[in-house]
């Protein structure tokens, strides 16, 4: 089982008493396993008032969390149970499990907040087996030679015609193999 990505619905204006509640009981749970990160989504404006421009956070999905985790049982009786959730966004109810949300999606909504959908610890290290999902290398493996965090960027030791050979890949076009 992979991890995935799935929205959370809360309660408006919980969504941060909700992430911390999460995280707690992953961890008085025994979930950490199955439960990775829980991100508010979140953008920065600025807004101008009186003519003084102030920086704000404004949440980009009032009312909704991303949870990243493995959708076992036990992990999706823990987030449903976690007190401010409301449900899963993709789920019929009846006790079907939600559907994930596609890479694209959760690389368009982390981008614009500045991460990736990569554990940058412990997927983008030197040497790690991915496989291109996006671009001109699409389908391809390759191995991390190294890594760009400023600018989103991998260098990928691809095989190409029986010759290793070095390409330059964003972030958003791998994944862990």
């Amino acid at each position: 089982m992979d991890k995935q990505w799935y929205v959370v619905n809360t309660y408006s204006g919980h969504e941060n008493k909700v992430k911390e509640k999460l995280e707690m009981r992953a961890e008085s749970m025994d979930m950490q396993d199955y439960i990775f990160r829980v991100v508010i989504p979140e953008e920065k404006v600025v807004e101008v008032k009186d003519g003084v421009s102030k920086e704000k956070v404004k949440k980009m999905f009032p009312g909704y969390i991303l949870v990243e985790m493995i959708m076992t049982d036990e992990a999706w009786y823990v987030v449903r149970n976690t007190p401010g959730v409301t449900g899963f966004i993709g789920s019929s109810g009846k006790g079907a499990k939600p559907t994930p949300l596609q890479p694209y999606e959760v690389d368009k909504i982390l981008g614009n907040m500045g991460i990736s959908r990569m554990d940058v610890d412990e997927d983008l290290t030197e040497g790690t087996q991915v496989k291109i999902i996006d671009g001109p290398f699409k389908g391809m493996f390759g191995k991390i030679d190294s890594v760009d965090l400023p600018n989103q960027k991998v260098m990928l030791l691809v095989d190409l015609f029986g010759q290793e050979t070095s390409v330059e890949v964003e972030i958003n076009q791998i994944q862990k193999a």
